[in-house]
């Protein structure tokens, strides 16, 4: 089940990607609703998406803990 909440957590990431705004709202989100080691494995996800999406940068602080 947990594996299903990383997954769909990425779907919607990528569907909100066009907006900084709401991929903001939903990586804060996603951190407190995966666990630790999704965390770890959606931040990675996370990086190589700002690369290809410069203006994502700004969410990248709430990767931090």
């Amino acid at each position: 089940m947990a594996r299903a909440m990383f997954e769909y957590t990425k779907t919607i990431l990528d569907k909100v990607s066009f907006d900084t705004t709401l991929f903001c709202k939903e990586v804060n989100k996603a951190m407190d609703r995966l666990l630790p080691h999704e965390i770890e494995e959606l931040k990675i996800w996370i990086i190589s998406l700002t690369r290809q999406n410069p203006e994502l940068n700004s969410c990248l602080i709430y990767l931090n803990p």
